[in-house]
């Protein structure tokens, strides 16, 4: 499948043995207006000549024309194979005219609620409101509504009544089946259902994206639409069902049986495969649920063919008199390099989204892309990051994969790599050396997750010790997540003997070189699985290795995954046998102080939790020690810190305020 456009070729500049298209370099290289971006409104669509949309777009991010948004990516497709795409950003959803401005498309609405699942976005995993949301203009937090792919189809259906509407994006793919929904501690529904919605469509979507609109535009009514791999549709009849397809426990039975809920989990990871995957049904009261298997992953042409599309880069304009979109400058000079993980992390998200089979863009379009950014007028040399989900995966895991698709019950790197795994990053290695070599770029940065256990797996140490060497700057930011082998195992991340081997050959490597370089990791509380006296031992590592985290994430259960399964249920599905679950508000504020257990604010949290796991050794003024006893001299010494400065802020302000007084004429 092409997705570029059929143009005349324009004239070449051979940079680093690779062509690179001059006109392109041009384009970046200048002010970006609103004609460079896709019809936002009746003007735009006046001046393009258009007088009906064949789609309007409905997001919930700010449009920001970039590869690395997953909106931009849909609609430069669909343009590519020649639609026109108009684009409706955070409407205001209180009532249903902000989703006419573009008048009704010829073949369908798509929705999608942004890059971040909605809730996430506004909530942090304690369920407080954040103050800002990076995805919207100037950073404003409460541009769009909780759960904003149901309130934004429901809007649709009430102006346009029944135009097709498909639905994507990670919200989206996350909530095909019934699952369960954090924020309300209960198993909704499908979201095809609570949407109204026509169609789904999950993972990447640009090739069930295009499907579905060249049936439309066919004639095949949208209710007709059923066999598109990588989508979901509501079937009536149950005569019509796929004959082949996988029959998971019903909404009802998930909702009210932890047990069955645990089945449909594992039944879906187990059939999230392109090649072996059958299609699933789920009943809901009369009507059924059905998932198609996921569609194939693109190709290295197909994917260069993505990435290469005339995306603007940036935001558009109209948002420049907020300050611009905040998300953009993560990967404003950032290159996807790949996409898919075979790491199989039981929290995230992947495996329902990209999938465990990694493809990978070919070198010569990635040096294309480094090319057009050196031409940008705000590059300053620097290549912030050159990856995806996990930098240093460019294939797939082996070659059984190609041929049999993913393993049902075998994971590529936990507990241990497979044997049959290709462990090789020589790939990579000449990618990064060849971006290093381009005219302008300074440095190019690895910020993308590195599997450390993918690094050791390769026996040969060159990539290590380039990314040492040239693609770090101090610090290499890893996941470990914790030292448990217990936790780790229930998060499906390898042993901690596997972190420790690393680190200390990443050590030596630095040592070689002489440089001053650092290792920075992240770290999850309240797992499923992780009692207190894990979460103790934890903070005595970070003791005994002198590491103050710069980052501490609870847990957030978000729909889908396996480790949510485990949260929600307290079993885990891949054995079907209880896992203790940190639920209470108290505990997993006790386990994420004591990962922070040198801050003074956290100092009574800290207490409280060594003594509840019958470590009061650990409360003393021995070296070995997390903090000194409480007692009268200590334990208000953050409060007296904190009183300090407000009565030196109020004396300061009544000293102001006398200034103020005096120089009016008036007295104190």
């Amino acid at each position: 499948m092409n997705f570029a456009k059929s143009t005349p070729r324009n004239p070449y500049l051979l940079i680093s043995n690779y062509y690179v298209d001059l006109n392109h370099l041009q384009c970046y290289n200048k002010i970006m207006n609103k004609s460079d971006f896709l019809p936002v409104s009746r003007e735009d669509m006046k001046e393009r000549g258009i007088e009906r949309l064949d789609f309007v777009y409905v997001i919930g991010d700010a449009y920001v024309d970039h590869s690395g948004f997953g909106h931009a990516v849909i609609s430069r497709v669909l343009e590519s194979r020649g639609y026109t795409v108009g684009i409706i950003s955070q409407p205001d959803w209180h009532d249903c005219e902000g989703f006419k401005i573009l008048g009704r498309p010829r073949l369908g609405f798509l929705v999608s609620s942004g890059n971040i699942d909605p809730m996430v976005n506004r909530y942090t995993a304690a369920k407080k409101v954040r103050n800002t949301d990076l995805y919207s203009p100037g950073g404003k937090a409460g541009r769009r509504p909780d759960r904003a792919t149901i309130v934004y189809c429901n809007r649709i259906r009430e102006a346009f009544g029944d135009v097709p509407i498909i639905i994507g994006g990670i919200e989206a793919s996350l909530r095909r089946f019934a699952h369960y929904d954090y924020h309300s501690d209960k198993v909704r529904r499908s979201i095809l259902i609570d949407s109204g919605a026509d169609l789904l469509s999950f993972g990447m979507g640009e090739r069930s994206t295009v499907e579905i609109a060249e049936l439309l535009d066919a004639g095949v009514p949208v209710s007709e639409i059923k066999g598109v791999c990588g989508t979901a549709y509501i079937e009536s009849d149950s005569s019509a069902l796929p004959p082949d397809g996988i029959t998971l426990p019903s909404f009802a039975e998930v909702r009210d049986d932890k047990y069955k809920y645990a089945e449909a989990t594992k039944t879906q990871y187990d059939e999230q495969d392109h090649i072996r995957g059958r299609p699933l049904i789920q009943l809901d009261s009369d009507r059924y649920i059905v998932q198609n298997p996921p569609a194939a992953p693109l190709s290295t042409q197909e994917l260069d063919d993505v990435y290469e599309l005339p995306y603007a880069g940036t935001y558009h304009p109209s948002y420049e008199k907020f300050g611009g979109v905040p998300a953009i400058k993560e990967v404003e000079f950032s290159i996807t390099s790949c996409r898919g993980c075979f790491g199989g992390c039981n929290f995230c998200a992947l495996t329902l989204h990209q999938g465990r089979t990694v493809t990978a863009r070919s070198k010569e379009s990635i040096l294309r892309e480094a090319a057009r950014l050196t031409k940008r007028k705000n590059f300053k040399g620097y290549i912030h990051d050159v990856g995806g989900p996990t930098a240093n995966f460019r294939a797939p895991s082996c070659k059984e994969q190609e041929k049999r698709g993913v393993c049902k019950n075998r994971q590529c790197l936990f507990p241990e790599p497979c044997p049959n795994l290709i462990a090789d990053h020589s790939d990579y290695i000449e990618l990064l050396r060849e971006l290093r070599a381009l005219p302008g770029v300074k440095k190019v940065f690895v910020r993308s997750g590195v599997r450390f256990d993918y690094v050791l797996a390769d026996k040969d140490e060159t990539f290590l010790r380039e990314l040492s060497a040239h693609h770090i700057s101090g610090q290499l930011r890893v996941a470990p997540e914790h030292i448990s082998d217990t936790v780790l195992g229930y998060m499906g991340k390898p042993r901690h003997a596997v972190y420790e081997k690393f680190r200390k050959k990443f050590n030596a490597i630095n040592a070689e070189l002489k440089k001053e370089q650092y290792m920075v990791p992240y770290l999850m509380s309240s797992h499923p699985g992780c009692a207190l006296k894990d979460a103790v031992r934890l903070a005595e590592y970070l003791r005994d290795n002198v590491i103050s985290p710069e980052q501490v994430q609870d847990f957030y259960p978000t729909p889908g995954s396996i480790s949510t399964c485990m949260y929600h249920t307290g079993i885990d599905p891949r054995t079907m046998k209880p896992v203790y679950v940190p639920k209470s508000y108290e505990e997993k504020q006790m386990q994420r102080a004591l990962l922070r257990y040198r801050d003074p604010k956290n100092y009574e949290l800290v207490r409280r939790a060594l003594i509840k796991a019958g470590r009061r050794d650990l409360i003393g003024y021995d070296r070995k020690c997390l903090i000194k006893p409480y007692n009268n001299n200590n334990q208000n010494t953050h409060r007296r810190k904190t009183n300090n400065g407000k009565n030196s802020q109020r004396k300061n302000s009544i000293a102001k305020s006398k200034g103020r007084a005096q120089r009016r004429g008036g007295g104190a």
